[in-house]
């Protein structure tokens, strides 16, 4: 029989280990030992079995509060007969909070529980306070209608707010044993994102540079994060795409150099712990038309040609069209005045329809695409094939034996042709035969025959060939002649020496062109025929060198290639004859100074060359004419000396060896005298004058230095004189070069010069013709008189109208006295 003998157990709830010890009186042969739930114990690393003959030990290393409960260790004997004994376990734990996290995130608006897991045993007592500041102010139902501690000594908060942040205490008490702990828990609330957008719709202009910004505000807690999509794609930064934020809550994405291919939606997302929203934003791009499709068309004449125009663009362009050959322009279900031409199609396509395809209709079309960003020209040719079209309409060719002729096969086609020569059903090789020869360059051929015999006349065949077509031309080659005569033979403007020959052109020129007429003509009763071509084929010939008062005959023949042809039949003139010459034509020019240029146009000299010209003239105030005589080989005369403010008659007579012709009279004004420096400088151009007014500039100075040397020893000649001769001017020299240079500078006085030309064969005559000696060119001039001086205030002065100066052709100045004034 089994006796069980329990020995007391001390469990501590500080203790980590648990013991229990059996002891039995007897001999049991097995003993085991049984957990709470029943279950046989086995040693483990926390558990230990130590049993002996008559007793048994349980350890238990860490304990802990699952351990608690009813073990039970049972005794079996060798009959088989058991015997348990009982113990129970009691487990007390100190206050331990488990895994309590700090800081606990919540969203918004959402219920909140706040966990604060905190276990002990007993159960301990758990309170929650809000710390605000040093302040720490309990939580109750009563005062926080929207907190709740619930069973399990978490703390709920409904709907929590971004005002509910901050650090919750959770405070756990054992009463039994006046233990007390707690720990502090931040509850952070998160906030949704909230995203808005300044402008959810830009426009912009492709391929011009051009940039957006979207703009994204954002708000939340904590602050979103900003990215920018596209198609479901992540915009990354690049040189395209410029992301930035330039402050809290707001972002932007700036799109450059904007193309077509940028336009569409993009989207706006800001993600937070919270959540996470988007917006879209839509970039409108415009896009200048551009042309597509437009290409170079060939049609065949009389066919069809459909020319197609596509464009693109934002918005689509509409498209119109221009013929360049006369400026017309089409737009959609436009047609030309013959209804040819129509166009069809709207909204960057456009078709141009040509029915029954001309010429005409060849060249340039030019297609716009027109939209209000802009436009876009291209041009195309419309290229027309056709048959050959022979270009000339001379069928018919002369020559004559050994005359070699150039038969011409002018072809226009598209594409070009090949081109054929046949004679008599026989094509000629292009290499030619004996008499023939074969020349082509591009649309044109050219056969060249040089007839032998009579059956090298006739007919020849020109071929011409191309994809389109063929087309044939026949040729005459026929025996060419010399030109028929002329006629109507007359005669026209018959003078002393001149007579004008006019004509018909001969009825035939015997198949090949005229080259020119042979005029014949001779005197009466003379047997000699004077020969005159004509310039070209001009049917009016010009005799010359004919004798006065003489008959002549004259006769016309053609001539041609092939040689001359007969004589027209003889007419007769008679020369005009000798006469006194008609009077001569008169125009007139001012001369320089007192001069005046009168000029001589010669009319009919009536047969004989003019001898000389008679001029007499006179002012309108005098009786007394003044004659003057040209010689007849001159065309003009030169009046001089002449008085000024005075108005003068002219009469000029031509004169021959027959006599005087009828006066030519003209009148002519001399004006007021001008000063001397128009005098002097009417004649020059502004280069001289501008050069003269240099040296005479250069003059005054060189005047005043040796002025300055002479009666102050100063100037620049002073300062060379000392350096090179190194001593100063005596007194004694000093008065002679002071009158030197006196008289220097006062020996220029000067009145208004007369500009005197002569010609040799000029000569001035009195009224009874005598002639009137002037100096010409050729005249020595005298010395120049001594000029009176006065003395005006101690200076000596020069009288202004004391002296006249003659400036002549070569220069070379007279002076005199002017008793005179004009």
């Amino acid at each position: 029989m089994l006796e069980w003998q329990i020995f007391p157990l001390t469990v501590k709830v500080v203790d980590i280990h648990f013991l229990a010890a059996w002891s039995m009186i007897g001999e049991p042969v097995n003993l085991e030992w049984f957990n709470p739930q029943g279950e046989r114990i086995v040693s483990s690393q926390r558990v230990a079995l130590h049993t002996g003959e008559d007793s048994s030990r349980l350890t238990i290393y860490n304990a802990e509060v699952e351990d608690a409960g009813i073990y039970r260790c049972q005794a079996t004997d060798a009959q088989g007969q058991t015997q348990e004994a009982t113990m129970v376990l009691e487990m007390y734990q100190k206050l331990t909070f488990r895994n309590v996290r700090s800081p606990q995130e919540f969203r918004h608006d959402e219920a909140a529980e706040v966990v604060c897991d905190v276990i002990a045993s007993p159960a301990p007592a758990v309170t929650w306070f809000y710390q605000k500041g040093f302040r720490s102010m309990e939580i109750t139902e009563e005062h926080y209608s929207r907190f709740q501690v619930l069973p399990n000594n978490n703390l709920q908060i409904h709907k929590v707010t971004k005002a509910d942040e901050g650090v919750y205490r959770c405070e756990a008490r054992v009463e039994a044993r006046g233990e007390i702990d707690f720990v502090d828990i931040e509850v952070v609330v998160n906030v949704p994102p909230v995203l808005s957008v300044l402008q959810q719709s830009f426009n912009a202009t492709a391929d011009y540079q051009e940039s957006v910004t979207f703009t994204c505000i954002t708000s939340g807690s904590p602050n979103p994060e900003v990215t920018w999509h596209r198609k479901g794609q992540q915009l990354e930064r690049s040189d395209q795409y410029v992301l930035n934020t330039m402050e809290a809550g707001r972002s932007t994405l700036t799109i450059r150099n904007i193309i077509q291919g940028d336009g569409g939606d993009y989207t706006c997302r800001a993600t937070n712990k919270a959540g996470a929203e988007e917006r879209e934003l839509f970039l409108k791009v415009f896009v200048q038309p551009h042309i597509t499709q437009l290409r170079n068309v060939t049609a065949v004449e009389g066919s069809a040609a459909m020319i197609p125009c596509v464009a693109e663009g934002e918005p689509l362009p509409e498209i119109s069209w221009r013929r360049a050959s006369d400026g017309q322009s089409f737009a959609d279900g436009d047609k030309s005045q013959d209804g040819r031409v129509d166009v069809r199609g709207r909204h960057g396509k456009s078709m141009l329809t040509i029915s029954g395809v001309k010429l005409t209709d060849l060249g340039r079309f030019d297609c716009e695409a027109l939209s209000r960003i802009g436009g876009h020209q291209k041009s195309m040719f419309l290229d027309i094939e056709y048959m050959p079209k022979f270009q000339t309409n001379q069928t018919i060719f002369y020559s004559w034996e050994g005359n070699p002729v150039n038969i011409s096969c002018d072809v226009k086609s598209n594409p070009p042709a090949t081109m054929l020569w046949r004679r008599e059903r026989l094509t000629i090789s292009a290499e030619g035969t004996a008499n023939t020869r074969i020349h082509t360059t591009d649309g044109k051929s050219l056969l060249e025959v040089t007839p032998v015999s009579d059956r090298d006349f006739g007919r020849y065949n020109c071929t011409a060939r191309n994809n389109i077509g063929v087309k044939y031309q026949e040729f005459i080659l026929a025996q060419a002649d010399v030109p028929s005569n002329p006629y109507s033979v007359r005669l026209s403007a018959v003078s002393q020496r001149i007579a004008t020959v006019t004509f018909m052109k001969p009825d035939s020129h015997g198949g090949v062109p005229i080259g020119h007429y042979l005029v014949n003509y001779k005197e009466v009763g003379s047997q000699d025929w004077r020969d005159v071509k004509s310039h070209g084929v001009q049917t009016i010939v010009l005799l010359t060198g004919l004798e006065p008062n003489t008959t002549y005959e004259v006769r016309v023949a053609a001539v041609n290639g092939k040689g001359q042809g007969e004589f027209s039949h003889t007419e007769s003139f008679q020369t005009l004859p000798i006469r006194e010459p008609s009077p001569p034509a008169v125009h007139g020019q001012r001369g320089m100074g007192k001069t005046y240029r009168l000029g001589l146009v010669k009319q009919d000299d009536g047969g004989m060359p003019i001898v000389e010209y008679i001029v007499k003239y006179k002012t309108d105030k005098e009786e007394q004419w003044m004659t003057k005589l040209v010689s007849g080989q001159h065309d003009f005369a030169l009046l001089q000396p002449l008085q000024w403010n005075m108005r003068y008659e002219v009469e000029i007579t031509a004169r021959n060896v027959k006599g005087l012709s009828e006066p030519t009279f003209y009148q002519f004004f001399m004006p007021q005298k001008p000063d001397i420096i128009d005098s002097l400088f009417s004649g020059l151009g502004l280069g001289p004058v501008v050069g003269l007014g240099l040296v005479g500039f250069l003059l005054v100075l060189v005047v005043v230095d040796v002025s300055c040397y002479f009666l102050r020893q100063c100037g620049l000649l002073m300062c060379i004189t000392r350096k090179l001769c190194s001593k100063k001017t005596t007194t004694s020299g000093k008065s002679k070069e002071m009158e030197e240079g006196k008289a220097a500078y006062l020996g220029d006085g000067s009145k208004d010069p007369i500009v005197e030309m002569r010609t040799e064969e000029e000569r001035i005559t009195n009224h009874d013709g005598s002639p009137v000696h002037e100096p010409n060119e050729t005249t020595p001039l005298t010395e120049p008189e001594k000029l009176p001086l006065k003395e005006e205030n101690g200076k000596e002065t020069l009288k202004p109208d004391m002296i006249e100066i003659k400036v002549h052709s070569d220069n070379s100045i007279h002076t005199k006295r002017d008793d005179s004034k004009a």
